[in-house]
């Protein structure tokens, strides 16, 4: 063979060895997607390695549709983990339309009942799994310690780091006996911050020691019971990595995670492009990076869910290989542990009939949310109300993490218990009109977090003045008990509205 012809082989070993390489790459990414149906791309990909998507909001109509969705994937590919964000509290996408009819974290937190946890969880995983989905990205396992965080909040189970841990365990018990892989969050912990690591880079100070006592006790209870996927979290943690995040760093995903913790399962990253590292590290640098660190799999497609997205990361995987930066090992390792997922995923799914959801939502989830209910009475005969109440609902910033679709309030229930309710909206910067203008009847005032905005304690000021007879209903973190009565119910849930509308309608 003349010098042409070993050129010309060397050549093809490196196309083949690229192309096993671009499989390897595809394995380790989990995809968004736009639309109800998988794109003809998804459908290409995962013919060529691709072995996850995630399904988020967008991609959901109702329950047939999911189930017919991912019915097209696994023709594509049976072991394909279908994974998604579904928190069963604020943070919805199964239900993102009309509001979780399940209770969050924090509810069941407050309840305290790890059974009544459990069982909550198995019964969101028997309806995942009836509906194909087989890795859900929760449970929070954040201990929310600091009441000013703006993104986690009612999406922990609480701020005593003994509660978190034993309801994340529960949580990761039911969620993977009904069928679905468990994936604990944010790794090594979001609570402590008030910086949204979707915007920048949250900083989570303290020393070792308050670290283990704190926000590493729920992932120690996590992995001990058995939990599938740990999500990283994109936070600068000076006391275990004084450089680089934690997402990017192989002193907590290798020395903390896998050497201490013990965790063998998949590590998973938050969304690789959310500010907190893509500003720094860029889109495709993070992934790269995520994988030296420890990474097994690369979550993507929140914002940026396109075929062009998803080829940019599996490239700069590639030429990191070929260029010495990633080891084929460390990729081939991750490659193995997200196969590895999809056979137990597989097996957890093996004879699970459709699910049976029916319209109303969970039944389950409506009694637990019934039970979190918590009520400050400093003026006797208030509850029930007297009538058809005015219902004002202040509207806070949005936390990106919750579905800017997804339904909330005391209004429209309390309407269909007591016609004749009316409504009016409030954000930062509008008008609150007179609450003497609805002084022919009961006024309720509906916060969510009124601690952490000024505008809206200012503007609940004015109206307790005015009426001080008015019935204050907060559906996030009640950090300010405030108002004649207070009721609390830890979340914003559909079924958390619908419960503080039957206390206040006197139906229950």
């Amino acid at each position: 063979m003349g010098e042409t012809g070993v050129r010309q082989r060397m050549s093809e070993r490196i196309v083949e060895a690229t192309g096993e390489l671009a499989a390897l790459a595809a394995a380790v990414l989990q995809p968004g997607f736009v639309g109800t149906t998988p794109p003809p791309w998804v459908r290409r990909w995962l013919g060529e390695g691709l072995g996850s998507v995630v399904l988020f909001a967008r991609n959901i109509v109702d329950h047939d549709q999911v189930a017919a969705l991912t019915a097209a994937l696994r023709a594509e590919r049976p072991d394909v983990i279908v994974a998604i964000d579904e928190e069963a509290g604020d943070v919805t996408r199964i239900e993102s339309a009309w509001g979780s009819s399940r209770p969050g974290n924090f509810a069941l937190g407050v309840v305290d009942d790890a059974g009544l946890t459990e069982e909550v969880a198995r019964d969101l995983g028997i309806e995942l799994a009836g509906l194909g989905v087989t890795l859900d990205y929760a449970p929070d396992a954040d201990v929310n310690s600091n009441p000013a965080n703006p993104v986690i909040g009612v999406r922990s189970f609480g701020a005593d780091p003994a509660l978190v841990a034993r309801h994340t365990a529960a949580w990761v018990r039911g969620l993977q006996a009904g069928g679905v892989a468990a994936c604990a969050k944010h790794f090594p912990g979001h609570g402590d911050t008030r910086v949204d690591s979707h915007h920048d880079l949250p900083r989570i100070d303290g020393d070792r020691a308050r670290l283990d006592a704190v926000e590493l006790a729920p992932f120690r209870a996590a992995v001990a019971a058995g939990v599938q996927a740990v999500m990283t979290g994109h936070l600068l943690v000076p006391a275990l990595d004084p450089e680089l995040p934690a997402t990017l760093s192989p002193h907590v995903l290798g020395d903390l995670l896998r050497d201490e913790l013990g965790f063998q399962g998949v590590v998973v990253t938050d969304a690789v492009e959310m500010r907190a590292v893509a500003d720094r590290y860029g889109f495709a640098g993070a992934a790269v990076r995520a994988l030296v660190a420890g990474a097994d799999a690369i979550c993507l497609g929140g914002e940026r869910a396109g075929e062009a997205d998803a080829l940019a990361l599996r490239d700069a995987i590639v030429a990191a290989v070929v260029a010495g930066e990633l080891p084929e090992e460390r990729l081939a390792e991750a490659a193995k542990r997200v196969g590895q997922l999809a056979a137990w995923t597989a097996a957890a799914r093996a004879g699970r009939p459709a699910s049976t959801l029916g319209g109303d939502g969970s039944p389950v989830g409506l009694a637990a949310a019934r039970r979190a209910l918590r009520v400050v009475t400093r003026r006797a005969g208030l509850l029930p109300l007297a009538g058809p109440a005015h219902v004002v609902e202040f509207v806070p910033p949005r936390n990106i993490a919750i579905g800017a679709e997804t339904p909330w309030g005391i209004a429209a229930p309390l309407a269909e218990l007591v016609p004749g309710t009316t409504t009016a909206r409030y954000a930062e910067g509008d008008t609150l009109a007179d609450p003497a203008a609805a002084a022919d009847r009961p006024l309720v005032l509906v916060v969510r977090d009124l601690h952490r905005h000024d505008w809206m304690r200012d503007a609940v000021d004015r109206a307790l003045a005015a009426r001080p007879d008015a019935v204050v209903v907060e559906l996030g973190v009640p950090e300010l008990v405030t108002g004649a009565v207070h009721v609390a119910t830890h979340g914003a849930t559909r079924a958390a509205g619908y419960a503080a509308a039957e206390l206040l309608a006197g139906t229950r």
